[in-house]
């Protein structure tokens, strides 16, 4: 049985060694656009911010691929694949053939569209390559713009700010981490990010820039000039797959799958950021990217590309986060729809400036945003993803002293 994998990130060396632990002898090609060792993705921003060095980044050694008898293609992406004859093709190259094919190609940054974007020294922070890049540049850095106020824009801006960068913060909505967190707990965070001496304009966006070769100044939607000699742009990524034959492969956001994680084509796979599964809180398909899932998904695929038939629960969002005094935790639906459908508990204690906000489904709690009382988060989760029935009001759950592991027992 040949398998191939397309992704060497954390989705597809988890199926890898899944493959390998059940089927010694099956023959595993690995392709990858990136020819470093697997390294864990959201460590990065602590390279930028000093906090730890490259050379922790690595999840595997260097010797993995030959170790797990894995055949490595690295370097290059994949430009098609021929679903009826059952092959993948890297360029103009042979065709790599296969039984049984996995695509975990991950995400990739979502693209702006100003002038000059293709100035030098405007950045993504997607990959360990970015971050070197950014670091030789940061010499002749004084001051620097983040486009986007998600987790990547602000993990951009918290390294500079720890490098002793003036950073400005572009965000078009109207506070940060606006797919993370509801408006409460953005402009909480928002107030933390000023008081620490960040610029943050919200309802705001880029839309050209200037420089002589590497960028000096951007021209901003409201029609103000900012100087500025570093962009990093965190607008968000979207899955890999413009190379994904879409008459063959269901796609809408992600690569559509099923509970075994197949996708519409005979012996495929996805797993990871460029998948697109059930979401145990909406009870609808979603993308969920982030690492935990990423595991969980490559685990489950390996083993029925394997042969062994294994279902996948569902994916379910979730972030912890530290923004320099606020712990923030959500998971789950943190902005649901407007209707009658879902119930809403929220607790507020300014003098800790603490913020606790339930969202429930008929009977099942299905969301929650916690701030600076992130304790009970992890039952709160496993709440969510057991679609356990609470029988009791949601505000006792927010009471002083409840402790919501009550509710298993």
């Amino acid at each position: 049985m040949k398998h191939v994998i397309i992704g060497n990130g954390i989705a597809g060396i988890s199926a890898a060694e899944t493959i390998r632990s059940m089927t010694p002898d099956a023959d595993i090609v690995m392709i990858g656009d990136e020819t470093a060792p697997p390294y864990c993705r959201p460590m990065i921003s602590m390279v930028l911010e000093g906090s730890i060095t490259g050379d922790r980044l690595p999840i595997r050694d260097a010797d993995f691929y030959e170790r797990a008898g894995i055949r490595p293609v690295l370097g290059h992406r994949v430009s098609a694949i021929d679903v009826d004859g059952k092959s993948v093709r890297i360029g103009d190259e042979r065709p790599i053939p296969f039984d049984r094919l996995l695509l975990a190609t991950g995400a990739d940054p979502r693209p702006i569209r100003a002038e000059n974007r293709h100035l030098g020294n405007i950045f993504f922070m997607r990959t360990q390559e970015h971050v070197r890049g950014m670091l030789q540049a940061l010499p002749q850095v004084r001051r620097a713009l983040i486009l986007g106020g998600g987790l990547v824009g602000f993990k951009a801006a918290y390294g500079l700010l720890r490098r002793g960068i003036e950073v400005t913060m572009l965000i078009r909505s109207g506070y940060p981490l606006s797919q993370q967190v509801d408006s409460h707990a953005g402009r909480m965070i928002l107030e933390e990010l000023v008081s620490r001496g960040l610029e943050v304009r919200v309802e705001t966006d880029v839309a050209a820039f200037d420089g002589n070769g590497a960028v000096r100044r951007a021209h901003l939607s409201d029609g103000t000039e900012i100087p500025c000699d570093m962009v990093v742009v965190g607008k968000g990524v979207l899955p890999a797959l413009g190379f994904v034959p879409r008459d063959k492969i269901a796609v809408d956001l992600g690569i559509l799958v099923d509970e075994h994680l197949r996708t519409t084509a005979p012996d495929i796979y996805a797993a990871g950021d460029v998948a697109e599964s059930m979401d145990i809180a909406r009870n609808s398909r979603w993308v969920n990217a982030i690492w935990p899932e990423a595991v969980a998904q490559g685990r489950i695929a390996g083993m029925n590309m394997a042969g062994r038939t294994v279902a996948y629960k569902g994916s379910l969002s979730r972030n912890v986060i530290r923004i320099f005094g606020l712990d923030v935790m959500t998971a789950g639906i943190v902005n649901p729809p407007g209707d009658d459908r879902y119930k809403i508990v929220s607790a507020i204690d300014r003098r800790r400036r603490s913020y606790r906000k339930l969202v429930f489904h008929e009977d099942r709690l299905v969301g929650m945003t916690l701030v600076n009382d992130i304790e009970q988060g992890g039952v709160l989760v496993a709440l969510i993803q057991g679609g356990v029935a609470v029988r009791i009001p949601g505000e006792k759950m927010l009471a002083p002293g409840f402790n919501c592991r009550r509710l298993f027992i």
